[in-house]
């Protein structure tokens, strides 16, 4: 009785074990044929019959082939980049610039960027046509021109690089050039020419200056003649009448000049002569 017992243990024990390895199997089945694409993703799928098929798969749980089939997820959230370069201008000056782009995939183009590309896609592209772009747009300019006429340098190396980037099924929403920088030696050619260009202006004021001062001398010359000539005019006229006037109205003044100083005292001398003494009064 015991024994029997003891047997259907045995059997139930293995029946249990079975279903457990059954439902095991199954779930991990079930695991390994699902997948999950998240909210701002897409995903392509590697068949090994087929290839990458043509569908790209939006966000959500979806099945697939355990082994026949692998998910390839893509980010296609728009993404900021950053490069630099070195630059030769139109008059073959170096200028440093940094260049930053936002950049996405096409969505439609998902299997075509995977199978040429990979998921690196941005990694590999970017850099590499920002570099010839910003070289091809700065060799059309002169070093001076690039900060006089950097709206229109940005457009137009914003509009080469969109094109170039379609290219290879990228799609930039945004393209600046953040940081533009000259050589030493063309900062200090600048320098100099800024120093110059102040002496230059200096220069001019002080030509003007002299200008102005050589038209108040002809003026005052031409004043100065002009009065000779009706002081001559006059004498002509009245004699020397005017000269003795002009040297009483002199002396009148000197006179009145004298009177007014304190260190200045007029003593008689004879009948007819006059004599002005000076006193110094801190004596």
């Amino acid at each position: 009785m015991a024994g029997g017992g003891g047997q259907a243990a045995v059997s139930f024990l293995t029946k249990l074990a079975k279903v457990a390895a059954g439902v095991g199997v199954t779930a991990s089945a079930v695991s390994t044929s699902l997948y999950t694409v998240d909210g701002g993703q897409r995903a392509v799928i590697f068949d090994r019959f087929q290839g990458v098929l043509p569908t790209v798969v939006s966000e959500g749980t979806h099945f697939l082939i355990p082994w026949l089939q692998k998910p390839s997820i893509f980010d296609i959230r728009t993404r900021p980049h950053s490069f630099s370069s070195n630059s030769g201008t139109k008059d073959l000056q170096m200028v440093s610039l940094t260049l930053r782009v936002l950049a996405r995939p096409d969505v439609d183009r998902l299997p075509e960027i995977f199978t040429s590309l990979g998921l690196d896609y941005d990694e590999k592209v970017l850099p590499s046509i920002g570099n010839e772009v910003l070289k091809a747009v700065v060799a059309q300019f002169n070093a001076d021109q690039l900060l006089t006429d950097r709206p229109h340098v940005s457009a137009l190396v914003r509009e080469a690089l969109v094109r170039r980037a379609a290219e290879f099924n990228i799609v930039l929403d945004d393209v600046a050039i953040t940081h533009l920088a000259y050589g030493h030696d063309f900062a200090l050619a600048v320098e100099k020419k800024q120093v110059a260009q102040q002496e230059a202006e200096r220069s001019k004021f002080v030509v003007a200056k002299a200008e102005q001062e050589r038209r108040a001398a002809v003026v005052r010359a031409e004043g100065e003649s002009e009065s000779a000539r009706l002081i001559s005019e006059a004498t002509a006229i009245a004699g020397n009448g005017l000269i003795e006037l002009r040297r009483i109205e002199a002396a009148k003044e000197i006179a009145a000049m004298l009177a007014r100083s304190p260190n200045v005292s007029y003593i008689p001398s004879g009948e007819n002569g006059q004599m002005l003494l000076g006193l110094n009064a801190a004596r």
